[in-house]
């Protein structure tokens, strides 16, 4: 059989067996925990190499190693908006029930991420730019994301019916998605005094391989801790949802057992 067809099948019967509850929850107690070790492994890789190995920038001084947080999650909140996105238009399209837990549930981790991109801005901020604060084009785009992400959440527990409330959030999901091309083109369309790109930059990474290994190590890392934080509230958002079905009530009356 042609490889790609394997991969293809194995994709497919996997995206299908994800899209059942049950099927999720199985799956998810066994790559819960993969993720979280893997987290931990690549961040202390990255903590350790972004304060010992690399260099201090040569204009910032050691105050740049903020970056290997604040880079990632400003990352990371791009792309669980995306993730949210995505899973909110295959639940309003296919009426998956797992796609709209998807967007509901990276909506607060999301708004983590969000919060502590914005964070971390602020404290390299202060000692580059002389304020904490400034109403550049790529953080108040980035503010516009958070209060999203809230509105997101908010739209969510302001339905009583679940059902209307998970297609409320999934389309808000979608429409706001608008946001990410926004945040990620700002600092080429308007006046900014936000740092251009650097490691997806026309060319190349313009910094030393020293600093894009422990900035790699942190973006893979938090994307994993995002997969771990996303699968733990799934787990409890599905046994909430389907707490009538006898696969719940089993698994309920095993654990009081």
């Amino acid at each position: 059989m042609n490889p790609l067809t394997i991969i293809w099948n194995f994709l497919s019967n996997t995206y299908h067996r994800l899209g059942s509850p049950r099927e999720f929850y199985t799956i998810s107690l066994y790559t819960t925990p993969v993720f979280g070790f893997l987290f931990l492994v690549l961040s202390l890789f990255g903590t350790y190499f972004g304060l010992f190995v690399a260099p201090a920038d040569y204009q910032q001084g050691d105050s740049f190693r903020i970056l290997f947080v604040h880079v990632p999650v400003a990352w990371m909140s791009l792309f669980v908006y995306v993730v949210m996105a995505t899973a909110g238009a295959i639940g309003l399209i296919w009426r998956m029930k797992m796609a709209f837990v998807v967007t509901i549930c990276s909506a607060p981790i999301g708004a983590a991420f969000t919060a502590l991109a914005l964070l971390t801005g602020s404290i390299w901020g202060k000692p580059i730019w002389g304020t904490y604060w400034v109403w550049d084009a790529r953080l108040t785009s980035e503010l516009i994301l958070l209060f999203l992400y809230f509105g997101i959440m908010a739209v969510y527990y302001a339905f009583e019916e679940r059902k209307t409330a998970e297609k409320a959030t999934a389309l808000l999901s979608v429409v706001g998605v608008v946001i990410v091309p926004i945040i990620h083109y700002s600092v080429e369309w308007w006046s900014s005094l936000h740092q251009g790109p650097t490691v997806f930059a026309e060319g190349g990474p313009k910094m030393p391989p020293e600093m894009l290994l422990p900035l790699a190590f942190m973006a893979i890392g938090f994307m994993f801790f995002y997969g771990y934080a996303l699968f733990l509230s799934m787990q409890a958002r599905v046994l909430d949802n389907e707490r009538k079905s006898r696969w719940v009530k089993e698994i309920v009356s095993g654990k009081t057992n």
